[in-house]
């Protein structure tokens, strides 16, 4: 199969396994997803911002706690979980500045040269077209904007497995030995630096910058 070319696996989380894929979210947002926002804001303090793959919404939330002057749009391909962000998102009052829909990262509904950054955690190696979602990144980039992408992110080293199931309701219970036959079925693809240079370099991203820390991509492209 050529690189980058669609293949069979299922991109979004099934709403069957969303709470127990949130359970596991909510447990490395102080390891993970804190430190992330923390990296992001660093360096990005204004703006407007897109989240693919957003999950259950941590992440924009995130960030908009630490930039008051930064809105992120967060799109996922399950509305269980963009349901789950929206309520996130309205708790923490923070509803007018981050905002959630469905969407798929590989056909944007949204405007060329519409975001000053675009960010994703964990979603690249999931794809079945990686190479058309960071086409997608580079056309609602405004000139000089940048897509931070990190792949696949450290959250699931990071969970406390045994405090993660204890938080398991009955159903859930029942329900997890599907989300590890689920696992198995829809392995994540692990990417040469060569095969991401080579989707980056047809997506024309000519400027860009990537390195490898504890198996995890950290990918910076500028339009």
């Amino acid at each position: 199969m050529p690189l980058g070319a669609p293949r069979l696996t299922m991109e979004r989380i099934p709403a069957l396994f969303a709470s127990i894929y949130e359970k596991a979210c909510r447990l490395v947002v102080r390891r993970y997803y804190r430190r992330v926002a923390e990296e992001i804001v660093s360096d990005f303090r204004e703006g407007s911002m897109l989240d693919l793959g957003t999950g259950p919404g941590y992440l924009p939330v995130e960030i908009a706690k630490r930039a008051p002057f930064v809105t992120v749009v967060g799109i996922d391909l399950s509305r269980p979980f963009i349901r789950m962000a929206r309520k996130r998102a309205l708790q923490a009052g923070l509803a007018d500045r981050v905002r959630f829909e469905a969407g798929n990262a590989a056909n944007l509904r949204f405007e060329d040269e519409t975001f000053d950054r675009v960010i994703s955690t964990g979603m690249l190696h999931m794809l079945r077209n990686p190479g058309k979602v960071i086409s997608e990144c580079r056309r609602v980039l405004k000139p000089g904007g940048e897509a931070w992408i990190y792949d696949p992110a450290r959250v699931s080293s990071q969970i406390d497995r045994a405090r993660w199931k204890d938080s398991f309701t009955l159903p859930e219970r029942w329900i997890y030995p599907f989300l590890s036959l689920y696992s198995r079925l829809n392995p994540p693809r692990v990417y040469t630096r060569e095969q991401l240079v080579a989707m980056i370099e047809a997506a024309s991203f000519r400027d860009y910058a990537m390195e490898e820390d504890a198996g995890e991509w950290r990918i910076r492209l500028k339009k």
